[in-house]
């Protein structure tokens, strides 16, 4: 399982080497990543500081354990571990432990449902340069893009109308907006090719649809202190500006669609800082928790991984026929 990683702690070394590993692995933000991270680090780390440290990687742990009991139900006998691309456990730590296991077959799964270029198939490339690096020649299964699945599908929109309902919320009154956040990328991915914001797009209609929704707000969860275009609008602004569009919006419900885990994008850019803006413009703000564990998940990365390792064979069962990816030759995906 296929994580970004986030530092648990707020030390100065933990969260400027963690800076340093994602510049350097994405040159598209800029050159000279050990300056980038010493100047971005200490606002980063009041941010960790803020939240007690990420849960990310104790969650991304949790789902590893209970894909492999989910995986032991189907009658798939499999290791699953989470490996990191810019903290520990590492990926090549994961698959270190899988060769010393004896693992003939291994199944590379980004837990991103958005395919991006910094994301899934950096990762993926990722992956593949680990094993290089160990010498290691497995049986080697990719996916790819996943946020088609249909049960990935009804169970958020479930987790939608669960939140409006605790909040007592109405998501057909005009007064009530549903605004999905979605992190950003840089315009440059796009304008290489990436269909990261063509999936993000999909994604929200898909979601409106399953819902009936006949309005909704998208907005994108950049990072506005790097010397770069990024995708718009900003959540910041599309939240800001609903209050002045005509003064009928009261109440936000936010759903942070780019993310199965709760971690630093959710807990602080959402919880804080954009609460803090819809406050200011007179909005009260909901937000939609990311049920990581719940077991609707597993069940929808189960199927995934079932699916890598069983096409194509027509007789397993499952829920969704992924097909080859275009992003990513030989992967799979639903994208």
């Amino acid at each position: 399982m296929l994580n970004f990683g986030e530092p648990e702690s707020y030390g100065l070394f933990e969260v400027t080497e963690f800076l340093e590993r994602i510049f350097a692995a994405n040159p598209m933000l800029g050159s000279g990543s050990r300056e980038l991270a010493a100047a971005r680090a200490p606002e980063l780390r009041k941010a960790y500081r803020t939240i007690g440290g990420s849960p990310l990687n104790r969650q991304a742990a949790g789902q590893a354990y209970r894909l492999a009991a989910a995986l032991a139900g189907r009658g798939l006998e499999a290791s699953v571990v989470a490996g990191m691309q810019f903290t520990g456990p590492t990926v090549t730590e994961a698959l270190e432990l899988l060769r010393d296991q004896g693992v003939e077959t291994v199944v590379a799964f980004p837990v991103y449902p958005f395919c991006g270029p910094s994301t899934t198939l950096r990762a993926l490339d990722q992956t593949r340069e680990a094993l290089n690096h160990l010498g290691w020649n497995p049986d080697l299964r990719e996916i790819a893009g996943w946020h088609r699945h249909p049960e990935y599908v009804r169970w958020r929109a479930d987790s939608l109308r669960t939140a409006a309902s605790a909040a007592g919320l109405d998501m057909t009154d005009p007064g009530v907006r549903v605004v999905f956040s979605a992190h950003g990328t840089p315009l440059r991915y796009v304008r290489a090719g990436s269909r990261y914001v063509e999936y993000v797009e999909q994604w929200c209609r898909i979601q409106a649809d399953e819902l009936e929704l006949l309005r909704f707000t998208l907005g994108y969860q950049n990072h506005g202190n790097r010397p770069i275009e990024w995708t718009s609008p900003s959540i910041e602004r599309a939240v800001a500006g609903l209050a002045a569009e005509d003064g009928e919006v009261t109440a936000v419900l936010v759903d942070p669609v780019s993310f199965v885990h709760e971690q630093s994008e959710t807990l602080m850019e959402l919880d804080i800082e954009l609460r803090e803006v819809a406050e200011e413009a007179g909005l009260e703000f909901h937000r939609v928790p990311v049920a990581h564990d719940a077991q609707r998940l597993i069940d929808t990365l189960a199927d995934l991984v079932e699916k890598a390792v069983c096409l194509p064979d027509p007789l397993r069962g499952g829920t969704a026929m992924p097909r080859p990816c275009r992003c990513r030759p030989g992967a799979i995906c639903l994208s």
